[in-house]
């Protein structure tokens, strides 16, 4: 497969402030690439860059093979959903839908017509009047309907209920499947979504912290539980990512692949040994105590 975005030492500062620093990344054509990380981590703001609604302070960013903000054909293959869509005064569901064929050469109508009867968009209110959950709702509209070469959703379930979020989930993979693609999407919600995601890519304060495909992304740490002192016999000269005492218990995420040894060394410790889900990856590598655990002693 050829990379659909190629990022290059990118780094993107407002002022004082760098909200991205130093990223390299790659996503290749047809994949659906979870970015996720903490509020204030950067995920927006490189969805921003790849979109061309935001320019580099330094590095490169190539979708296409191109720049994305010089080049309106490929502009025009990019379908961005952010959490922040505006719409002009008094636009409404069937205005949107009116004009998005002139924005995206593979709009469909059919499906924009029934996931908006499905998600229950109100077709006589105001955009800009709608509840978050509805806008949510006309936003994953217009990002499946627009059938886009890459589409970014940025946190596109905001404000939905549980059977709008599930709904949004199968109709996505089901299109995808019938009409294959790039998708860019960034997510809190990791356990309600693993299931979509073939590949997840961690920022924290601007930098990336895992790339990898979803199985290795698991397999990248373990969790061990015991008490207190058999955790910590067991984990001298290992890196926690986090750790959590309560009492005279304690649970510790540690990095590194749980292989025989490492089973024949819990087993001595005391400690039982699990595997870990996304969620507790991506919150060990997020957390503060990271940087500041380093190798247990």
């Amino acid at each position: 497969m050829s990379p659909v975005i190629e990022i290059t030492d990118l780094s993107r500062r407002y002022g004082s402030s760098r909200a991205l620093d130093g990223v390299d990344l790659s996503v290749d054509e047809g994949v659906i690439c979870g970015l996720l990380g903490r509020n204030g981590a950067g995920k927006t703001t490189l969805m921003a860059c790849v979109a061309g609604q935001e320019r580099p302070s330094g590095g490169a960013v190539r979708v296409f093979g191109r720049e994305p903000a010089d080049h309106a054909d490929v502009l025009s293959r990019v379908s961005f959903v952010r959490d922040s869509q505006r719409y002009p005064d008094g636009f409404r569901l069937k205005h949107v839908l009116s004009v998005a064929p002139a924005f995206h050469r593979g709009w469909d109508a059919t499906l924009a017509r029934d996931l908006a009867a499905d998600l229950r968009v109100p077709e006589k209110t105001d955009l800009k009047k709608m509840s978050r959950g509805q806008l949510s709702a006309a936003s994953i509209v217009i990002g499946m309907a627009s059938r886009a070469p890459l589409t970014i959703f940025d946190e596109p379930y905001l404000g939905l209920d549980a059977t709008a979020r599930q709904l949004f989930y199968d109709r996505l993979l089901a299109d995808y499947s019938a009409h294959p693609r790039t998708i860019l999407l960034s997510t809190h919600l990791i356990d309600e979504m693993e299931a979509l995601l073939e590949r997840v890519v961690v920022l924290d304060e601007g930098r990336v912290r895992l790339d990898s495909d979803v199985d290795q992304a698991r397999a990248s740490a373990y969790q061990v539980a015991g008490t207190a002192s058999a955790v910590d016999r067991f984990a001298a000269g290992r890196r926690l990512l986090s750790q959590h005492a309560v009492g005279g218990l304690k649970t510790a995420v540690v990095d590194g692949v749980a292989d025989h040894s490492t089973r024949t060394d819990a087993a001595a410790a005391g400690v039982e040994l699990s595997g870990v889900s996304l969620q507790q990856v991506v919150a060990a590598l997020g957390s503060r105590d990271t940087e500041l655990e380093g190798v247990a002693s």
